[in-house]
């Protein structure tokens, strides 16, 4: 895992693929639809970018973890959603085209927030050992293995829609294995590391999960979202892109024990993504909206 043509290489390469088949399934109305839904698209943003990485940063102290497992948590927290929770989102019957719109939103704004993350985690916690590097090259490495091939997956989308059609599942699947990969090739990389502080980290991420979860919940009952929007916001606040802070840590910090947490993060997520889907499917009497309802059909048509 710490060879350079792996980190250097590899990584970046695939992760530019999974954005390149996340783009496969964007359209600009994905990015219009904030007008449609202001109020559930700004919460949903507001809980992944302030109030996710505020709960990961309490839980640092709350279980006085090691300062490499706190910015590896916090560097996890500084992620957007990826297209797994568009996944989760559709198995659970949620709000598929507001899913799309705030993963979109988040990817773009994590280019300016998470570098900026990083660099003031690093220094808390860290100190002087603090890693080092450019918050330029950061912010320049994220566009280039996130915007652009998004961007071009969009591109391909508009002009030959077919092939868009035929391919984002193929990308989709690629990005479930290659995240699976990933995890398993961290944790064995960093076993020695991992058995010293496996129970603190695990319950770090454990918690995160699904203390995020019951933020978007939260969110979404006290600002009187629908039932499915409420659980939208709660995959998208849950669930975090762990492969690509894996090659943030990996990669950009050349530093794999921070890494460690995105591993653990990459298993766990999936406790809360199961009892929000399970919960959502619970019949409650509340249904969606005529609105959101052909949104969702039109977004899974595109």
């Amino acid at each position: 895992m710490t060879a350079s043509w792996i980190t250097q290489g590899l990584l970046p390469a695939a992760i530019a693929m999974i954005m390149f088949g996340m783009g496969l399934g964007l359209t600009l109305a994905d990015f219009s639809r904030v007008l449609r839904w202001p109020k559930a698209v700004a919460l949903g943003l507001s809980g992944q970018m302030l109030l996710l990485p505020a709960l990961a940063f309490s839980l640092c102290l709350l279980l006085e973890l090691s300062a490499e497992m706190a910015v590896g948590l916090m560097i996890l927290s500084a992620c957007p959603g990826g297209t797994m929770s568009n996944v989760i989102s559709q198995l659970a019957r949620a709000n598929l085209a507001l899913s799309i719109t705030l993963t979109s939103f988040s990817t773009l704004i994590c280019l300016i927030t998470t570098p900026l993350l990083i660099s003031w985690s690093s220094k808390y916690f860290l100190g002087q050992a603090q890693p080092q590097f450019s918050l330029v090259d950061v912010t320049l490495g994220l566009c280039a293995i996130t915007l652009l091939p998004i961007a071009l997956g969009m591109l391909v989308n508009h002009y030959f829609p077919n092939v868009s059609r035929k391919g984002e599942p193929l990308f989709r699947r690629f990005s479930a294995l290659f995240m699976g990969l990933m995890i398993i090739a961290v944790l064995w990389q960093e076993r020695q590391i991992l058995a010293q502080s496996f129970k603190d980290m695990f319950l770090a991420c454990l918690l995160l999960n699904l203390g995020s979860v019951a933020l978007g919940l939260l969110l979404g009952r006290i600002f009187k979202l629908s039932r499915t929007d409420g659980v939208t916001l709660a995959i998208e606040v849950g669930i975090q892109n762990a492969t690509l802070a894996m090659l943030i840590a990996m990669t950009f910090l050349n530093q794999p024990q921070l890494a460690i947490a995105a591993g653990v993060y990459g298993l766990t997520m999936y406790v809360g993504a199961m009892v929000i889907a399970l919960w959502a499917k619970w019949p409650l009497g509340d249904s969606k909206p005529e609105n959101q309802q052909a949104s969702t059909t039109q977004s899974k048509a595109s």
